[in-house]
């Protein structure tokens, strides 16, 4: 053996045993902690009404009509928005459509320290924060976790939906703190702050898609990616098209699937049940049975708390076991609730309006990462639009239990038909959901094909 051996192949040895690359945080990480951050931001506005309203009505002498129609309106565009939102980020990206959103939130709660007539509250509350948090519904979430994660979808929507609910508990108690002493203007100025406050870094960090930044969705192989190109229908023709008619073609393609009319009825059913019915009756039925509003309104902010935990929960679920038998049990317990409800109110707290707060609340809106997995397992590419248009019909479900649960209290004196329908409805859509037939799919959602 020569001299120069050793030295060669000491130097050879580092090659034969390659250092392992240091580990770092995947970007999709990244871009799910701007999203939460900005449905936090989104979410302000939602807190707000119940609050305001008063001093709305003290200072001006609205009717409760006038404030409510437009709520209303909110509540209907916050849902039909969504469809088209979705497409709209497929044509002009996520961050364009999110930046986009969070600013007409921003102008209508700040435009609204400007209004001293009732048409112009329709135009702040109603039409620009209802298309600000039309774009931030729901189906942002969605868009995000099909968009950026090939694993973990399920709790990745699961923990940005809990962002919504977690924007409505940090904005409420300084809302309500303003609306008292300084005013409601300030209350509004807050709200828009902090829409206006996320943008920087939505436009700084929230990428359009993996291949912004080089990088897979997270939890996808290479191999994996060369197979999605093969068999993935890509978002080329969407990104070309108009957007509204791509919003429109998907609500053909997927009307003639009874899935999705089984989700559409479902997710009616759930909106119905809580922001329609529990998020606008609670109080006012609880306050009919003698409990001071102040104390239910701390009930309803218990069920936002856990909330946040259900819904992240049910995510982690939804990766793990078959979505529709989640959504079946998720409504039958609703609807068990919903039934013994009427039975629970009294003046004072007692420990079973304790228990039904929580597993209300486990179950507010556990029923979006299950829904939004058989939208993607079901339609592929379409998946995002399709749950676009399922939540819509979730805030109509709203809409329409909002005003008939009023109805039935103006007519009986109570609110206990109302409840008993809606214990009923939910054991339609737990029928309805175990019923689900897998239906063909043979397309992966299109940011795969990324």
């Amino acid at each position: 053996m020569s001299a120069t051996e050793p030295a060669e192949l000491e130097s050879a040895q580092p090659a034969l045993a390659p250092q392992q690359p240091r580990r770092r945080l995947h970007p999709a990480w990244i871009v799910a902690a701007v999203a939460f951050l900005a449905l936090v931001g989104a979410a302000g506005f939602r807190a707000a009404p119940g609050v305001l309203m008063i001093p709305l009505q003290q200072e001006f002498g609205w009717s409760t009509t006038v404030l409510s129609a437009a709520v209303s309106i909110n509540l209907v565009l916050f849902g039909l928005t969504a469809p088209f939102a979705a497409a709209l980020m497929e044509r002009f990206g996520i961050r364009a459509v999110t930046a986009t959103a969070l600013v007409l939130i921003g102008a209508g709660s700040a435009l609204t320290v400007l209004v001293n007539q009732s048409w112009q509250i329709l135009l702040t509350w109603g039409l620009l924060i209802g298309l600000g948090t039309g774009s931030m519904a729901l189906v942002f979430a969605a868009t995000i976790a099909n968009t950026w994660f090939a694993k973990n979808r399920g709790l990745v929507i699961g923990i940005l939906t809990a962002g919504s609910a977690a924007g409505q508990l940090v904005f409420l108690p300084f809302i309500a703190l303003l609306a008292q002493d300084p005013g409601w203007r300030q209350a509004s100025l807050l709200i828009a702050a902090g829409a206006l406050a996320v943008v920087p870094l939505v436009l700084k960090f929230l990428k359009n898609s993996p291949a912004d930044v080089g990088a897979l969705p997270y939890g996808m192989t290479a191999e994996e990616v060369s197979v999605a190109q093969l068999s993935a229908e890509t978002p080329a023709t969407a990104s070309s098209s108009n957007a509204a008619m791509r919003a429109l073609q998907v609500l053909k393609r997927a009307s003639r699937v009874r899935t999705f009319w089984a989700l559409v009825a479902g997710f009616a059913i759930c909106g119905a049940t809580t922001n329609g019915l529990i998020g606008t009756h609670f109080i006012p039925s609880a306050h009919d049975h003698g409990m001071p509003e102040t104390t239910a309104a701390g009930l309803l902010a218990v069920v936002g708390i856990f909330d946040i935990l259900g819904t992240i929960a049910s995510g982690w679920l939804a990766d793990r076991f078959n979505p529709r038998i989640l959504l079946a049990a998720y409504y039958q317990f609703r609807g068990i609730g919903l039934l013994v409800l009427p039975l629970l109110l009294s003046a004072t707290v007692q420990p079973s309006i304790i228990v039904f707060v929580v597993i209300y609340g486990l179950d507010w809106v556990a029923t979006v990462p299950p829904t939004a997995a058989i939208c993607r397992k079901t339609f592929g590419a379409d998946g995002s639009v399709v749950f676009g248009w399922v939540f819509a019909a979730h805030q109509l479900g709203a809409a329409a239990a909002a005003l008939g649960a009023g109805a039935i209290r103006d007519a009986t004196g109570q609110y206990t038909y109302a409840w008993f329908a809606a214990a009923a409805m939910c054991t339609i859509a737990a029928v309805i959901s175990a019923t689900i037939r897998k239906e063909a799919t043979s397309r992966e959602p299109s940011a795969v094909a990324a």
